[in-house]
């Protein structure tokens, strides 16, 4: 059997991201190559093309992933949380990749295709240490958060930060359920 065969087969002849059956293709999901199952994924048109073009994303195609994205399938996983990042200003988005788990090896390679933050601008937790997009961090100091009675406490873990792009003093992260901006110098980088 060939590879989009075996594609067709994993899928049940769907886009393994929309479910959609109409002309469906192989997608592989970079920087890995064509030569394993294992590396790509069976999309329809209407996802390759958004995949392929950011300018094309409709977000509401999107919420799809609230159900591709517990695939059991590490390609599958990638694109999901690539894309859930993209389009993580819509609100939405954010809440899925807060519930969203993966193992560490498929969390490096959906992170090897995400863009590094503007030059010049690096975040660094307590430590000096390098944070990126979808790290998880511990709090090392009791927060008060501004606008609401809430004080994220010390130890708190926060998973899947949002690096500002503008300052790279500030991250954004979930602490009790409420997305708030946390300053770099108070967290430590877990994992």
């Amino acid at each position: 059997m060939g590879l989009e065969q075996d594609l067709r087969d994993r899928g049940e002849d769907s886009c393994e991201l929309c479910s959609s059956k109409d002309e469906l293709t192989v997608f592989v999901v970079s920087p890995k190559d064509d030569s394993s199952a294992d590396n790509c994924i069976l999309v329809c048109t209407k996802c390759d093309t958004q995949l392929a073009d950011s300018n094309k994303v409709e977000p509401n195609h999107w919420r799809c992933l609230n159900d591709s994205m517990w695939s059991e399938t590490g390609a599958v996983k990638v694109v999901a949380w690539r894309m859930l990042n993209h389009l993580k200003d819509e609100g939405w988005p954010s809440d899925l990749l807060d519930m969203m788990y993966m193992e560490d090896e498929v969390l490096a390679w959906a992170k090897e295709g995400i863009e590094a933050a503007p030059e010049g601008i690096m975040h660094k937790d307590s430590n000096g240490v390098q944070l990126n997009a979808g790290d998880s961090v511990v709090l090392i100091k009791d927060l008060d958060v501004k606008g609401s009675s809430l004080i994220a406490k010390r130890g708190s873990a926060v998973r899947n930060i949002r690096l500002d792009p503008d300052n790279a003093e500030y991250i954004e992260g979930k602490v009790d359920g409420q997305t708030v901006v946390i300053i770099t110098k108070y967290v430590k980088k877990t994992s």
